[in-house]
């Protein structure tokens, strides 16, 4: 095989690998982000408040965080590919179990184990991706990565829009299949690093100064989260994720509930919160191409510039009459400019702690992104049953967007 040859297979196999691993996360978000449909559904058949359903939101983000501080390294360990693949089909399981649910319990309940079983397809997903791209490309693939997240959550809004018509219940159990099928794709095509489909593995790098003290061979679990407790730069990345996925999680949530209205199988504004996630996925795949070639792979200022427009943009969506013709455009520019700068975050962990920890690194990450936005879900219940408005999610969400492009600011000149 001549030297041409040999580049131009690897570089199909990578992408090849780039495209099955966003196939697979395009219908991830089915079995997660349903749940703002099933709210008022929810809420009427069982009789529960906002506030107590925010709290089965919330039972799903944190054992969601805890699986991702446990997952992300299992994945520097034992590799994503089974992992990934494992999620999706658990995850599938576990939403037809909470479509059968008969009170509070029976959503809460399974709704958590959904969480942490739905923790095992992102970092391990991170981790196939920088074992196949270096840094110089980083942005640009974590930003393709998140965009296809961010398309899992306009399948999933479209799919549960419909899914509505039928009872919440179904909500679980239809769109579902989807995630099954990109899970399976996922398994049969995606190979854990370039030495497994027979080409050299991506060489060192040599600012991953951790890698070279400690050898992963030698690395245990603590000592693999004591490196990231050990980077500044990196925690501070880590409490501004918490803040800006709280913004995107009161988003996520409640806008579905703000534009259903009371009456949630025929509103006709249900088909506007498709804007949400349409926008977030534009942002996503933007702003990972903005931090590479824009800011030479800086990632802290195009964080800080995105999330000081997020937060203009939600004040202003605070002040909009839910049937207003300016909710669609402004509610694109909230999920654009909150959710764009995700990719950005991403590349941080394999650029702050190299390579070799970029599953520990994604998931203690998202482990703080998850905690942050866990707490958000019950407030915004209660502000919104206390104040019998759902516009009250948009202050959250502005604020929440303010504290992390301030937090971003300190580490801006590392990163």
């Amino acid at each position: 095989m001549t030297e041409t040859h040999h580049r131009q297979s690897f570089a199909h196999a990578r992408v090849k690998t780039l495209l099955a691993v966003m196939f697979c996360y395009l219908f991830y978000y089915t079995g997660r982000q349903n749940f703002g449909f099933a709210i008022p559904g929810i809420s009427e058949e069982f009789g529960l408040s906002k506030a107590q359903l925010g709290w089965c939101s919330t039972a799903l983000l944190w054992a969601y965080a805890i699986g991702q501080a446990i997952n992300g390294q299992l994945a520097d360990r034992f590799g994503g590919r089974k992992l990934m693949t494992l999620g999706g089909l658990l995850s599938f399981v576990m939403n037809w179990i909470t479509s059968f649910a008969g009170g509070l319990a029976g959503v809460l309940v399974p709704w958590a184990g959904n969480g942490f079983v739905q923790s095992m397809g992102w970092a391990p997903g991170s981790r196939i991706l920088s074992n196949w791209w270096d840094r110089i490309h980083r942005g640009r693939v974590y930003g393709w990565y998140v965009f296809a997240a961010g398309m899992s959550s306009v399948v999933t809004f479209g799919l549960a829009a419909i899914a509505v018509d039928h009872g919440w219940r179904w909500i679980f159990r239809g769109p579902v299949f989807l995630m099954l099928l990109g899970s399976l794709v996922f398994w049969l095509v995606v190979r854990e690093r370039p030495s497994h489909s027979g080409f050299p593995d991506l060489p060192e790098e040599p600012e991953s100064a951790r890698e070279k003290l400690h050898p992963e061979r030698h690395l245990t679990w603590w000592e693999r989260y004591k490196c990231g407790f050990a980077c500044t730069p990196f925690l501070f990345g880590c409490a501004a994720i918490g803040f800006q996925n709280l913004a995107r999680y009161g988003l996520l949530v409640w806008v579905p509930v703000h534009f259903l209205g009371d009456d949630w199988k025929n509103s006709p504004q249900k088909w506007i919160s498709i804007a949400l996630p349409i926008g977030m996925a534009l942002g996503a795949v933007s702003a990972g191409w903005i931090s590479d070639r824009i800011f030479a792979g800086k990632r802290a200022l195009p964080v800080i510039i995105f999330l000081s427009i997020a937060a203009f943009c939600a004040s202003g969506m605070a002040f909009l009459d839910r049937t207003s013709l300016l909710a669609i455009p402004l509610l694109f520019l909230t999920g654009f400019f909150v959710y764009g700068p995700q990719s950005a975050f991403w590349a941080l962990c394999p650029d702050l702690l190299g390579k070799r920890l970029a599953g520990t690194g994604t998931g203690m990450m998202n482990f703080f992104a998850y905690l942050f936005a866990g707490l958000g879900e019950p407030l915004i219940g209660y502000l919104i049953e206390t104040n019998d408005s759902t516009h009250m999610v948009f202050p959250v969400v502005a604020a929440s967007c303010a504290l992390g492009a301030i937090l971003m600011s300190f580490i801006r000149k590392s990163a």
